[in-house]
């Protein structure tokens, strides 16, 4: 006689917990314009051909990264859109989305916003501003993450 199946809550999950990864502005180019750490983290995404969902914190702040990240650097072409500006969104390798959009998850995402992400993905990314006083709430979005099991790093840049 087969063994009964296990209740839903004891099933493993299909997804392995995600990583979040946290950048920690020092470099001099990156503490006057932190925007231009976030197109160097999609230009690497786009160069390694994984699809980025980049959350701002805002409209206003997705108009610039959308700026920027045609400007940063002349010898560099990631296409990207903001949400929500055409029908073809899904396959922007890279897609700014502010608030007010819905759109889907993908496995790399990059969180400019004020809480933690909780979707799914497979790796989140998250910019740290040299500010002192602007880095305690991401100190308490590394504990988040943490409580949540997900795997932690700590960059320098």
């Amino acid at each position: 006689m087969p063994a009964p199946p296990l209740p839903a809550t004891s099933l493993p999950e299909s997804r392995p917990m995600p990583r979040a990864d946290f950048y920690l502005i020092a470099k001099p180019r990156f503490l006057t314009e932190p925007l231009k750490l976030v197109c160097e983290l999609a230009r690497k995404a786009h160069d390694a051909n994984l699809s980025m969902l980049i959350l701002a914190r805002d409209g206003a702040q997705a108009e610039e990264l959308d700026d920027l990240l045609w400007s940063f650097d002349p010898d560099a072409y990631i296409p990207h859109q903001i949400a929500g500006m055409d029908e073809d969104e899904d396959e922007a390798p890279v897609l700014i989305a502010s608030p007010e959009m819905d759109v889907p998850a993908r496995a790399l995402v990059l969180n400019l916003r004020d809480d933690p992400y909780l979707g799914a993905c497979d790796r989140i990314l998250e910019v740290v501003p040299a500010d002192p006083a602007a880095r305690e709430p991401l100190r308490e979005r590394w504990k988040q993450y943490k409580a949540l099991g997900l795997e932690l790093n700590k960059y320098d840049m």
